[in-house]
């Protein structure tokens, strides 16, 4: 059979694209077992934009590509709200392998960065949350110019039911000094200046939507509508408001993106308390006075006094009830 140059040319453009993507896209494939036709969503904490991807899987393989200028963090949420970061550079393709029933023990190869969070998850598969916390410290001092640090950064020392700020932000400049171009990081080093102000012990000011500052008892919480976990909590404190009555003070604030879809969600839980739908999502001007840097997200306050931030779905039912038996 004879090819024409315009036929190997052809050829050899659908070779390259089935191998790879260029050098402005970052694309991941991925293969697990144990699991049929289903659909994760997917998002960037690096990213202003606080838009959300689905990807839909088929068989067990999916298939993902964005656009990529620089490396990035992407987080895959999945079906059990099990979150899977992933580390992206422009240019590059990663592929995913594990077992739908063990996720965490899924492994991301293609990329040295992936490689290192692969090595981090082995070595803290069996260790205590303190030691994990040591982990995360010693990965960041030894590899401060990795993104990755960044993640166990979010993760371990900020949101986390006993953050430690202070240790944060020398880890935070740790990394900055090594990555100075790195945008993210440089937000979340601001971030952590209004964490400092807003941690446990400290008198809340300057928010009065919502009641939250005079309020014997008050959560402010993050939500959208993509993220289940979130609207669990939504939930959790509509049935605690019913409880709490006018000693409960809540105030929520949609990360969504797309008002509408946040209205609709509010209507369909009646939700009746305070809800700010800010379009300039994590860098709105609320969200960065109480340093407040994902989703779901919250704070408790009691008499005007932050008394505890970060806490789980449970962490915060138990507290309430315990407030309002």
């Amino acid at each position: 059979m004879k090819f024409n140059r315009y036929t190997l040319i052809l050829l050899s453009s659908l070779f390259i694209l089935s191998c790879g993507t260029d050098s402005r896209h970052f694309r991941l494939e991925g293969r697990l077992i144990n699991i049929g036709q289903s659909e994760f969503y997917i998002y960037s904490p690096d990213s202003r934009s606080g838009k959300v991807d689905t990807i839909k899987v088929e068989a067990g393989r999916f298939a993902y590509e964005t656009p990529c200028d620089r490396p990035m963090t992407l987080v895959i949420v999945f079906p059990n709200f099990t979150e899977q970061p992933v580390f992206a550079e422009p240019g590059k393709s990663v592929s995913i392998r594990g077992d739908a029933s063990h996720l965490k023990e899924m492994t991301v190869s293609g990329t040295k960065e992936n490689k290192l969070m692969n090595g981090f998850r082995e070595q803290i598969a069996n260790a205590s949350p303190p030691d994990i916390t040591k982990y995360a410290r010693q990965f960041i001092e030894d590899h401060p110019a990795s993104i990755v640090g960044t993640h166990l950064l979010r993760t371990y020392f900020i949101q986390t039911s006993q953050p430690d700020y202070s240790e944060a932000q020398r880890l935070a400049q740790l990394m900055l000094d090594k990555q100075p171009d790195n945008n993210y990081l440089r937000r979340l080093h601001t971030q952590l200046q209004a964490l400092s102000r807003t941690a446990p012990g400290s008198s809340l000011k300057g928010i009065s939507e919502g009641g939250v500052a005079t309020a014997p008892v008050a959560v402010i919480s993050t939500w959208a509508t993509w993220n289940q976990e979130s609207l669990v909590q939504q939930r959790i404190l509509k049935r605690m408001k019913r409880r709490g009555g006018d000693r409960l003070a809540l105030l929520s604030i949609s990360l969504d993106g797309n008002k509408a879809l946040a209205d609709d969600q509010l209507k369909r839980d009646t939700i009746g308390w305070t809800n700010i739908c800010d379009p300039m999502l994590f860098e709105g001007k609320i969200i960065g006075q109480l340093g407040l840097t994902t989703v779901p997200d919250n704070i408790l306050v009691q008499n005007g006094r932050v008394v505890a931030r970060s806490l789980t779905n449970k962490e915060i039912e138990e507290r309430l009830k315990n407030l309002f038996p």
